[in-house]
């Protein structure tokens, strides 16, 4: 949520920063609305104090005659006034609240100008790409190899849920302890949170009411699925003050994470790539605004790092203001290579959010120095999508027989296996180190 005394003193400014979103954002309607809400806010003051001042009076006892009438009957007018008065106040306070959940974050003055995805920048690329004649798809190997099944998981539930068979589901398994693994040396403190959230969890974190309809909410309670475990990690300290000697706060976490998919009709339908259910590490960062920029920079290395690890080639974007997401003030995209579509696909979005969430959730902390509290800064991250990790291992790790290496990092995690075979079986087979 933006800060809505920068709106007042600054509208100009704000609205010319959103402007560079081209989605439409306007600040004039907040303006409007705050102009009336203080004005009734000060009639509002006006008929408290008159009615006190009344009130006084009357205790004095020595009010008398028509005097006392008179206050009286104006006692009676203020009642009425206040009524309405105050009926005005709510409705105005929870228009201008809703309007300002609608509004997104304003770009950072780094970010680059531009429309959509077209005007993202390349910030740096890494990695040799493999050299593969006529690479399969990660869904044709996975189908080989018996380590997908996704007309089973169509059956138990619908489409774009997946079941992953005997060593696919290790894969997927060992994916997750070594980025949880390597997340936590390098400074992350691990949290398993609830994968049910509130709609107040949601709104903290700015998926609500924005998206609304993009999650899948249960029929008879309150909650929904969690769309990443930024939505829990992120409202750990809701309406709390933390002290500034303990920031940066870092936490890495595991969930299997839920999103409709509203919108994306026709895109990856085949594969692994867009699941309704997938898992992910999320890297979620607490920190003051004055380390924030470099708190991010960081935050991205750490899921570069594990791409490194794996050995899998990739490149960073720094997105354009008008490719951001809702919440963001500056966003960089890690994008990992897939052989069979001869593309890098997205794996991580890594965003410095400022202040913005953390005035939805009321996050504070409290200045080593003393004073009033402040608006922590949040970042996040994931620390990467694990299936679509596997599936760009799958892919980037393929040989002519159809089998796939293990990347040396995840072989301790799969009981010393460097190789998944196809079997005439149709179960894949391992093939340990020897």
């Amino acid at each position: 949520m933006l800060d809505l005394k920068l709106i007042r003193e600054n509208p100009d400014q704000v609205e010319a920063a959103l402007a560079r979103r081209h989605a439409g954002f306007s600040i004039r309607e907040v303006v409007d609305i705050d102009q009336s809400f203080r004005q009734v806010q000060g009639e509002m003051e006006a008929l408290n104090r008159r009615n006190n001042e009344i009130s006084d009076l009357f205790k004095t006892g020595k009010v008398q005659g028509d005097e006392k009438e008179k206050l009286r009957s104006e006692s009676k007018e203020l009642k009425k006034r206040q009524e309405e008065v105050n009926e005005e106040h709510r409705r105005l306070e929870e228009a201008l609240q809703t309007r300002l959940l609608s509004i997104a974050n304003a770009p950072d003055p780094s970010v680059p100008d531009g429309k959509d995805e077209e005007s993202n920048q390349v910030v740096h690329v890494w990695g040799e790409l493999p050299q593969i004649e006529s690479p399969l798809h990660h869904y044709e190997l996975g189908a080989d190899l018996g380590v997908f099944d996704f007309e089973r998981g169509v059956k138990i539930a619908q489409s774009r849920f997946t079941v992953l068979m005997n060593w696919g589901a290790k894969l997927e398994r060992a994916l997750m302890n070594f980025m949880l693994d390597s997340h936590s040396e390098r400074g992350y403190s691990e949290v398993f949170p609830p994968i049910m959230v509130n709609r107040k969890s949601l709104i903290g974190t700015g998926q609500l009411p924005k998206f609304e309809g993009d999650f899948f909410k249960c029929a008879d309670d309150e909650l929904y699925l969690v769309p990443t475990a930024e939505v829990p990690v992120t409202n750990l300290y809701r309406d709390e003050v933390l002290e500034e000697e303990n920031l940066p706060i870092l936490h890495c976490a595991y969930t299997p994470n839920f999103r409709r998919e509203a919108g994306s009709a026709g895109k990856d339908t085949r594969g692994y790539i867009r699941q309704h259910q997938f898992n992910k590490v999320e890297l979620v960062k607490f920190t003051t605004p004055e380390s924030s920029e470099a708190e991010h920079e960081k935050l991205t290395r750490d899921a570069e790092l594990i791409l490194e690890a794996l050995k899998l080639p990739y490149r960073r974007i720094i997105l354009c203001a008008g490719d951001m997401g809702f919440c963001a003030q500056k966003c960089y995209d890690l994008e990992v290579w897939f052989p069979a579509q001869n593309k890098y696909r997205e794996i991580s979005s890594c965003s410095n959010f400022g202040d913005f969430q953390a005035r939805r959730a009321n996050l504070r902390y409290k200045p080593a120095g003393g004073g009033k509290g402040r608006y922590l800064h949040t970042i996040n991250g994931s620390g990467l999508a694990i299936g679509r990790a596997m599936a760009a291992i799958l892919e980037n790790y393929q040989q002519k027989d159809g089998s796939v290496v293990i990347p040396e990092v995840l072989r301790p995690y799969m009981g010393g296996v460097s190789e998944i075979k196809p079997a005439s079986s149709g179960k894949s087979q391992a093939v340990s180190i020897v």
